[in-house]
This record gives C-alpha cells, structure tokens and sequence, in this order.
C-alpha cells in the first residue's frame, strides 16, 4: 500500500511524486513512456517533446541567425557561415537526455518508487498497471493523483501523415524545409516558426482568429505582430483551413481567408492550434468523476469529487503551463499531508520565447476595463534602455498597470530582451501587494534590462527619469 500513487512523471508529477516523498509518503510514480529498454521515460511533454527541446532549438536558431546576419554589425566579419542541422538536433537530444537522467537521479535520492507502464484507476484505492511487456498489476493507493497531461489536437482539415505533422514532429526536422505553413498563431505556433525561420524556411502561419495573440496586452499584441512580420513571419489572420492534401513530399492547403479560397503547398505543414488534456484513459466511466471538455473537474486545491483521487497540470482548468502544474503538484503533497497550501491562480507567469521575448504576469487592459476597474499606465521603450542598446536588443517595452486609487499593480507585460525574467521579478513584487511606487523607491542596478521595469513603474506615476512623463 503506497501513501501516494502519481500517474505521469510530467512537470506536475514528478514534482508531486518528490514532494510528497519528502514528506515523509510512501510514494510510487507511473510513467507510461519508456525507452528501448523499457525504463519509463521521465519529464513528460515539457521535457522531452516540449518546453526543453523547443527552447534549445530556438536558442541555436537565433545564434545562427546572429551569425549570418547580424555580427557584421558589431565589427565581426564571418564567411562561410553554414548550418549543420544534424549537430544542432544532437545538441538538443543530449539536453534532453540528460535532464531526464536527472528527474531519475531525484526520484532514487528522494526514494520515490517508480514503474514503467499505462496507469488506469479501478476503484479509488486501486490503480492498475499496463506494462510494456503486456503484463499488468494493480496497486494499492491511499491517494491518487492524475498527471497525465495533455495531447496536439489534431483538426479534421489536417490530419497528422507524413508531411503534416505536429509539434513533436516539428523538433525533429531531419532538414530545413524551403516553404514551410504552420496553423495556428499562438505561443507553440509562433517559437515553431521563428526556430525555421531563422534557419532559412519561408514560413506561413494562417490564425483563424481575427486578432493576434488576443490573450496578450492590446499593445503587446499591436507591436509584436510588426515585429514577427519584419522578421520575415508571414502571419495571415482570418484565415481558416478546410483542407488538406498529401502529396508525396508535400501538402496542398486550402484555406479560406476574408471570403475567398486560397490554395498553397507547402513542404511541411504543422498543425499548432492547442492541446487536450489525456483524461479519457486514465478514469472510469462509473467512478463519478466529472469531466468539462476532457478537463477533470477539481476545487480550488485540485481535489476531485472523491476527496482522495486528485488530479494536476494539464488535465484540469487554468493555463497548460509547466510551472503552473508544479506548483499544483506541490500544493496537493502538502495537503494530502495535512498542510495548509494553496495556488494564487492570479498570478500565474506566461513566457513566448520569441525573439524578442514576449512575457506577462496579472491582467491586460482589455481585462480591466472588461471588469471596469480603473487603472493608471506606465511605460517605458526599450530603445531608451542603454543596456538594451548596448546589447542590440532594444526593440519593445515593459507596461505596468496599477490600480487607480491604490497604486497597486495589477499587471505587468513585456516585449523585449529577458522579458521572461523581467516579469518573474514583478510576479514576486506582487506576490506581495506591491505598488507601482514600491518599486521605484526600489534601487535597479545599472546598466541592465531590468532598469525597464524600473522607469516604467516610475512612469505610472509621471516620475521617469529616462523620457517624458505624461502631462498632468
């Protein structure tokens, strides 16, 4: 009898599965991914087919494109500079493989059991184990906790083959395609796109929605489409597919866009248009559990309706982001051990790792004049960053918002050079009640990026030093 049964070894799993252990729960993880040898693979999407392999290949994209590109700005003068993608994917494999390693290095440190194979619940105490090798065994569990993430959704105009493919298809191009189309215009969309663009594929994305990246600030939204399209992005809004036809190496896509049909072929096409969470398998139908659209339906501190069955990450509501299903991880080990936890849904980071970064923490504009509640603006560009000059990365601009009468700030959003780590500093800031003024009262070392966030904070209130204030 194990205190704690983790099913999915993801970034809300295994991190559940350790926490849990440290406190002192007998806990077994199963992972259903296994390697030649029949070792569960750990780290789910994120690490192996996701967050990690995308990250190193934007990065080794982006000093490609510096090299080709952009170093002759800077008094480097290279010829000859050539792309050797073989090396590139084997840089990116052995990363991967390496931090999957360690996931099993933390699970033998922290005497977290594991088992390779197909979790399924029974009853709400029993979870049965479909082994690779065809064999199956059935564990008993004081709690369970479902972290089986999520899957590309696959759309009827597209299907998945040869040449269409999805985002696990995308990181594994064994050569650069010359007109590559991509379908949909969101955050794995845009890293996809930008990882080929750099390394030399026309690109076309067709978004069916009439706005870009509605989910961001209006103005990032505005500024960053101008910056993707400069980069050579063809992004195509109001554009549907309809259909899709596979040639030998190649795709013929009909979409439709403002009212007319439009016929393109592309030597690969990647479907991006979100995921779904894998929820289906892994509960019975007579257990009574709810599901809402392939989501379990859980409270505020991811309990199901049987109070020692939960479920974390992607298969429930709320944003498919690694961090926020770690965090879920964490807060429901403490609870199952009877402690006081919770997750501030409020504040939950998002990063698109273009070039440059797009990041936000807290509400947009759109958000608060939706809700009505009045708000004040501070703003500061980049190309009035010295730092960000000195670096050649001077295109964007943090925003900060804050409450009208209490100067709090409501949100924060970034367009530009570490806008990931610019907003982890403004999520801790409001993680404790900051105001605007709370952080221009705060001393910013000088030359960074981070002075942005500084002057921008200082700009809600007319006080910065670097540009003009607005007039009262």
């Amino acid at each position: 009898m194990f205190d704690v049964v983790v099913i999915g070894s993801g970034p809300a799993g295994y991190v559940a599965a350790i926490r849990a252990s440290q406190l002192g729960l007998k806990t077994l993880c199963i992972e259903e991914s296994a390697d030649s040898d029949g070792k569960p693979t750990f780290g789910g999407t994120c690490l192996n087919i996701g967050c990690i392999p995308s990250k190193s290949l934007l990065d080794s994209s982006q000093r490609y494109y510096e090299a080709k590109k952009n170093l002759s700005d800077h008094g480097i003068k290279l010829e000859g500079v050539k792309l050797d993608l073989e090396t590139m994917m084997k840089r990116k494999d052995e990363i991967v493989s390496k931090l999957t390693g360690g996931i099993n290095g933390l699970f033998l440190s922290n005497k977290v059991k594991t088992i390779s194979g197909k979790g399924k619940i029974i009853n709400q105490n029993i979870v049965e184990v479909k082994k690779p090798d065809g064999s199956s065994e059935k564990v008993d569990a004081k709690n369970i906790i479902i972290a089986t993430g999520s899957s590309p959704i696959e759309i009827p105009s597209a299907n998945f083959g040869k040449n269409i493919v999805d985002s696990t298809g995308a990181l594994s191009f064994d050569k650069v395609p010359k007109k590559l189309g991509i379908v949909g215009a969101g955050i794995i969309g845009l890293e996809l796109g930008s990882v080929w663009s750099r390394l030399g594929s026309e690109v076309i994305v067709l978004e069916a929605l009439d706005n870009f990246l509605p989910m961001t600030d209006p103005d990032i939204s505005k500024e960053s489409l101008k910056e993707f399209k400069k980069q050579g992005l063809k992004i195509q809004l109001s554009s549907k597919v309809i259909q899709t036809k596979e040639l030998e190496n190649s795709v013929k896509v009909k979409y439709e866009s403002k009212g007319e049909e439009i016929e393109v072929e592309f030597e690969k096409l990647i479907v991006a248009v979100g995921r779904k969470p894998n929820s289906s398998e892994v509960l019975p139908r007579n257990l009574g559990i709810s599901l809402e659209d392939g989501f379990i339906e859980v409270n505020e501190f991811c309990q199901t309706s049987i109070e020692n069955i939960w479920a974390v990450g992607d298969v429930v509501r709320g944003p498919m982001l690694a961090h926020k299903g770690s965090e879920e991880g964490i807060m429901v080990a403490e609870r199952i051990a009877n402690k006081q936890a919770q997750v501030n849904y409020g504040l939950v980071p998002s990063v698109i790792y273009t070039h440059p970064e797009i990041a936000w923490v807290g509400q947009n504009e759109n958000e608060l004049k939706s809700k009505g509640i009045k708000y004040k603006v501070g703003k500061f560009p980049f190309s009035a960053s010295g730092r960000a000059l000195a670096v050649d990365q001077s295109i964007g601009f943090v925003k900060v918002l804050s409450d009208l009468k209490t100067d709090t700030m409501l949100g924060v959003h970034v367009f530009g050079p570490a806008a990931g780590e610019i907003v982890q500093q403004a999520l801790i800031s409001m993680e404790f009640g900051s105001s605007s003024e709370d952080i221009g009262l705060t001393m910013f070392s000088h030359p960074t990026v981070s002075e942005a966030f500084h002057e921008a904070a200082l700009s809600v209130n007319n006080q910065a030093i670097h540009i003009g204030n607005k007039r009262k």
